[in-house]
């Protein structure tokens, strides 16, 4: 075999690294993160909220800042970063608990009525995604305008994954530990069909992605609620502190590769 002939040159190399993705590929190790991720956002929202006495709107506005600080560093690198990427989906996860709390508590709108709003509104941006685009798969984020729908739709996911959640726990009557396992089989489910069937992966990543967020409010609730009320009463800045510790070590330890954009040319030895 000719090497030399085989091997790509400049141009190609440069072709390839700038389709690479500025979103992490979708592994194993992105799901525990994730998941990590969306309880800090749970505790983390309830800290600031509830322990501090600041109240949702209050909380929103800081957290909101502190989101559009991270997703503004994250469109304007020029390439993938594990620390912005993951601070960014944190702070989705922060505004989305406060965000919701702000609606469904302060507004008086309901836990059915604020998830049924919000899912709502996280349907119509995967469609528009979709019409402007022709996909809402992730491996496509490489553009400002796919990371900005990207984005949207992350930040309506994470909002409903609030209410949801405290739907689940609170109207139903299951509890936090009865809704975290509602939606751990959820999420099995979606595992076994990605697993065992030819089911869209587009379809099944969003589905994972909006579920792992109720998982993590359910959790969250379930770590530092009273006793009382069916948690294990635990500090919130203290549960905070110990997932923040986590998400920095799987950061660490997993390895952080940005995904790669289905257009990417493979080269052949």
């Amino acid at each position: 075999m000719d090497i030399a002939r085989n091997a790509p040159s400049t141009r190609d190399v440069l072709s390839m690294r700038d389709v690479v993705s500025k979103v992490p590929a979708i592994t194993l190790g992105f799901w525990i993160i994730k998941v990590f991720a969306t309880t800090l956002g749970e505790t983390g929202g309830d800290a600031v909220t509830m322990t501090l006495g600041l109240g949702y709107l209050i909380g929103t506005a800081i957290f909101a800042a502190v989101l559009i600080a991270a997703v503004g560093a994250q469109i304007f690198a020029k390439r993938f970063h594990p620390i912005i990427y993951w601070v960014a989906i944190v702070a989705t996860t922060t505004v989305g608990t406060t965000m919701a709390d702000f609606c469904d508590r302060s507004l008086g709108i309901g836990y059915a009525g604020g998830s049924t709003i919000l899912f709502t509104l996280l349907m119509a941006t995967l469609g528009l995604w979709y019409w402007a685009l022709g996909s809402v798969s992730v491996a496509t984020v490489t553009t400002l305008k796919v990371e900005l729908f990207y984005w949207a739709t992350i930040m309506f996911s994470q909002t409903l994954g609030t209410a949801l959640g405290d739907w689940m726990a609170d109207d139903t009557g299951l509890g936090y530990g009865g809704g975290a396992l509602v939606f751990g089989a959820a999420l099995a489910v979606v595992a076994a069909l990605y697993f065992w069937t030819s089911v869209s992966r587009v379809l099944l990543f969003w589905t994972a992605f909006i579920l792992t967020r109720p998982l993590g409010a359910t959790v969250g609730d379930f770590l530092d609620k009273p006793v009382a009320n069916g948690g294990l009463a635990l500090g919130r800045f203290e549960a905070s502190a110990v997932l923040v510790g986590l998400i920095a070590v799987f950061i660490l330890l997993i390895p952080q590769r940005p995904g790669r954009h289905p257009g990417e040319r493979k080269v052949e030895a």
